[in-house]
């Protein structure tokens, strides 16, 4: 189920999904999540919003990503996955956009419950943040 999520401080929708799902999957606020995303594209020379550069700080907060199956590569949208897994924190990747999901709710500052995913970071239950 998609849930209204916006904690930009300045209300911005577009541009910082990134950091808006660093922020839901952590639980921070959204300036703790843009310095974090910052110093991680500092370091690797990149841009904060970045694939590789969000991938690294979620898996050094214990997550690990999976491709999504392609057994039905046009139909297994954000909210088939938010059905599928009530339980935990995930943070998901479609072809243009980053959303955190938790406890089976779409957190995001529009409703893209129709996205298609194309891979997850799942954290670890043996781990915190």
């Amino acid at each position: 189920m998609w849930r209204y999520f916006n904690n930009n401080p300045t209300g911005n929708r577009t541009g910082d999904c990134a950091v808006r799902a660093i922020a839901a999957a952590f639980d921070v606020d959204w300036e703790r999540a843009f310095d974090a995303l910052a110093e991680n594209a500092k370091l690797m020379g990149d841009m904060p919003s970045s694939d590789r550069v969000w991938g690294a700080l979620l898996r050094q907060y214990g997550y690990r990503k999976e491709i999504i199956p392609d057994s039905c590569p046009d139909c297994y949208t954000l909210r088939d996955f938010a059905a599928d897994n009530p339980r935990g924190v995930f943070v998901l990747k479609t072809n243009e956009h980053v959303v955190t999901v938790v406890d089976g709710d779409i957190l995001d500052s529009w409703d893209s419950s129709d996205e298609i995913p194309v891979y997850v970071w799942r954290r670890d239950r043996n781990k915190r943040r």
